[in-house]
């Protein structure tokens, strides 16, 4: 099995390189067909998925057998006012390599975000749930959901929430870092969701690649907290001495509506290959008690 990785410095891309290349994630192994894999990672400097010519090219010359497009504009505050550059990373490049994976047959999963829904829901969103984003970064996303499911026949969509990773910046490194330098922080208890760590997500994702299982998947820790919360436990679990006070979402300046609540429920993984995505507290620690070894 040949595998190309877009968007391979990410962390979420990062992390698949490392678990192919070792074998197995902490939760366990990952598939004998994935463990003989020859992965090969392209950046976006590498290759810009955004230019359909040469993605095409590429891929033709390569000949993976599947594709996984972690590559995306995940600025969310930057996609409100560079709608154009979040248009042709979210949406036209996922398009441009459902295209070419279906010249040449090949597999393609693609990575997408709960912020594909309003955030008006009560209970954690299933994948029959329909979407109705509200910024910009949802909107293009889910325009590259469509194009996928338009152009490709051999495909994955997997949603994932509130990504963290050892690799790269996320929520978990900035609260340890500003909880040290500060001692204080102010956090939104508004906004409830899954955080969901990346070695959980890319076993699940290697799963599924070795399967005919085509289709949509929520990919997200099991539970849910609001960012007060999960920036409580961030602190307690790394030992950080911090004092968290609460606030709204209106008091937090931002010129993106975030979702009030995008849990998600990992229907599609029960019905097909397993859901063994953690506990978000368990998962926390875990990564918590390894993360010093990516920090030096």
């Amino acid at each position: 099995m040949r595998i190309l990785v877009t968007g391979s410095k990410g962390q979420v891309g990062s992390q698949l390189i490392d678990i192919i290349n070792s074998g197995s994630s902490e939760i366990g192994e990952i598939p004998q067909a994935v463990r003989n894999a020859e992965v090969i990672g392209k950046s976006s400097r590498e290759l810009d998925i955004t230019d359909a010519v040469k993605v095409s090219t590429f891929i033709k010359e390569l000949k993976p057998d599947v594709v996984i497009n972690s590559a995306a504009y995940t600025n969310v505050d930057g996609c409100e006012t560079d709608e154009s550059r979040a248009f042709m990373v979210n949406a036209l490049g996922p398009r441009n390599l459902a295209m070419a994976c279906e010249e040449i047959s090949a597999k393609f999963l693609h990575i997408s975000t709960d912020y594909v829904f309003s955030g008006v829901s009560t209970r954690p969103y299933r994948e029959y749930d329909l979407p109705s984003p509200q910024s910009v970064y949802g909107k293009t996303k889910n325009m590259g959901e469509n194009y996928v499911r338009e152009f490709s026949s051999r495909y994955f969509i997997v949603r994932p929430s509130w990504v963290y990773g050892y690799h790269g910046k996320n929520f978990v490194y900035t609260v340890m870092k500003t909880a040290n330098e500060k001692g204080t922080l102010k956090v939104v208890n508004d906004q409830i969701g899954t955080p969901t760590n990346a070695e959980d997500l890319v076993h699940h994702i290697l799963k599924l690649i070795v399967t005919d299982d085509y289709g949509i998947y929520h990919c997200a820790g099991k539970g849910e907290c609001s960012w007060y919360e999960f920036a409580g436990k961030i602190v307690q679990l790394a030992g950080i001495p911090c004092t968290i006070t609460p606030c709204t979402s209106e008091e937090y300046p931002s010129p993106t509506k975030r979702p009030a609540y995008s849990s998600l429920d990992n229907m599609m993984l029960r019905c097909t290959v397993g859901d063994e995505m953690r506990n978000w507290e368990d998962a926390l620690k875990n990564f918590i008690e390894n993360a010093a070894d990516f920090l030096r």
